[in-house]
């Protein structure tokens, strides 16, 4: 009994040896060695894997540098410049500067009060309500407000506001990642430039039905008047499908098309409001005093008498 327990543990010993040997020739044979440049990509990105970069994560995108050896066509949004002027230092090259870009909304959606036409009571999901049924605003482009977007964005610049019900963007937490833009079913997230002194204009509406249908859904909704194009100096305003867009590339932000639009489907970010000038009150002539009478004595002449004489 006892040799056939030692001979069954030698037996099993030696398999595992064997085994052993095989498995350290295999993994010699078939290791992966991996640039360390890699690691030190990774760690200099904000590690956020939101996916802004079109990667699966910050990882993926470091490996990405690497493997093409230079940054052209490849930017990591959430850190923007100075992480890439980090990663630009341990790879030997140049980054250049990027235009710094934020989410916008683009719908002036409100889920409470006479705007609100039917109440949804189902699954909590933006891409499932759009196949259901339009929106409880009724609308058919604009937002849902089930929070879709608020639920992906890593950085807590992205939540649901509590009085309107609709998305509201922190600027200084947006790191302009794309992901609320991606979640979105509708598209009414966009990223744009934040513009010369981080003053910005957008139309705030994505619908494309005419104007009348339009404005039975939302008191502010663009109508495609074309208004806005006649008074822009840079024809930065194209309307195609009944439905205004401003080019950021091309407008300067002078805010003339704002002030033109007669819906207020047109927003300004960031700009100065102006104050009223006061209004001109008209002259008011002090009455002239009377001049004080002066009296003038102007002495008579004296009665002459006259004598008659007898001739």
């Amino acid at each position: 009994m006892a040799h056939q327990i030692m001979l069954a543990v030698i037996v099993l010993g030696a398999l595992g040896i064997i085994f052993a040997v095989v498995l350290y020739f295999v993994a010699q044979k078939f290791k992966v060695i991996e640039d360390p440049l890699i690691d030190e990509i990774a760690e200099v990105l904000p590690g956020a894997n939101c996916g802004g970069c079109g990667k699966a994560g910050c990882r993926a995108l470091a490996e990405a540098f690497v493997k093409q050896g230079s940054m052209e066509g490849l930017k990591c949004p959430a850190g923007g410049d100075a992480v890439m002027q980090k990663v630009a230092a341990l790879m030997g090259c140049v980054a250049e500067a990027s235009e710094p870009q934020v989410a916008v909304v683009r719908c002036n959606a409100c889920f409470t009060g006479e705007r609100t036409k039917v109440h949804y009571d189902g699954l909590r999901d933006c891409s499932f309500a759009n196949s259901l049924f339009n929106g409880e605003n009724g609308c058919q482009f604009g937002c849902l407000g089930l929070g879709n977007c608020a639920a992906v964005c890593q950085f807590g610049a992205l939540v649901m506001d509590s009085e309107t019900g609709a998305p509201k963007i922190d600027e200084e937490k947006c790191t302009a990642c794309g992901a609320c833009v991606k979640a979105c079913p509708r598209g009414i997230i966009e990223l744009r430039n934040k513009g010369r002194k981080n003053r910005r204009v957008f139309v705030n509406c994505v619908n494309k039905e005419k104007g009348a249908v339009a404005r039975k859904t939302c008191d502010n909704a663009c109508i495609g008047c074309g208004k806005c194009t006649k008074v822009c100096p840079k024809e930065a305003i194209k309307v195609e499908n009944n439905l205004a867009y401003v080019d950021y590339n091309l407008c300067i932000a002078c805010g003339k098309c704002v002030n033109e639009c007669p819906t207020g489907a047109l927003v300004a970010v960031n700009f100065t409001p102006v104050k009223p000038k006061p209004a001109e009150t008209p002259a008011v002539e002090a009455p002239k005093a009377d001049a004080p009478k002066v009296e003038i004595n102007i002495p008579q002449p004296e009665p002459v008498e006259v004598k008659k004489t007898n001739e």
